[in-house]
């Protein structure tokens, strides 16, 4: 829950630690207040802490410039029956890292439901589809689609043991970072 992730980062403010956070669904309200923290402590706050996620977010920049406006992009996910939140927070930062290299304004291009629209698809939308079914522990695949040719990227978690590594190598590097907000592309040293 983000007030409860926040509650802590605050916590940690005052007692001079430091945080490393996975939780996702904060405000922008929330995200500026973690910035500010960010000025007084180290954080780390990402939406995902599996590696191969956040190699992915990289990748999907690269390609969302390369392909250019001639894609139509749709991300699909896949959880476990018991997730709350649709679409995952790693969808949206999917979505957004796509956005922002193609230049769009994700609050007025992505599209979460079709059902009644009964138009052709626009050229610049970026659809998302959430599926909820069984155990699955994550699943996304980011396609790009052009008239005879369509190129995917996608992600399986198959345990949730990744997140835990990944956790574990955020926490060594925000042992020694200097005050900052930091992403796990930080760690990785993709930024």
């Amino acid at each position: 829950m983000p007030e409860a992730s926040l509650a802590h980062a605050r916590l940690a403010a005052r007692q001079g630690g430091r945080a490393v956070i996975g939780t996702t669904g904060f405000t922008a309200a929330q995200r500026e207040e973690l910035a500010a923290i960010g000025r007084s402590i180290a954080i780390l706050v990402a939406p995902n802490m599996s590696v191969g996620v956040n190699v992915a977010f990289r990748i999907l920049a690269d390609m969302a410039r390369m392909l250019g406006d001639d894609y139509d992009v749709e991300i699909v996910e896949t959880h476990h029956r018991f997730k709350k939140d649709a679409p995952s927070g790693t969808a949206l930062r999917m979505a957004e890292v796509v956005a922002e290299a193609l230049g769009r304004d994700l609050a007025k291009t992505a599209v979460y439901d079709r059902h009644d629209r009964l138009v052709e698809r626009p050229r610049k939308e970026i659809g998302m589809a959430a599926l909820r079914s069984g155990d699955v522990v994550g699943e996304h695949t980011v396609s790009f689609g052009a008239l005879g040719e369509r190129l995917e990227l996608t992600h399986r978690a198959q345990s949730r043991d990744n997140f835990a590594r990944g956790a574990l190598r955020a926490a060594r590097f925000i042992a020694t970072a200097k005050p900052g907000l930091y992403s796990m592309q930080d760690v990785l040293g993709l930024t």
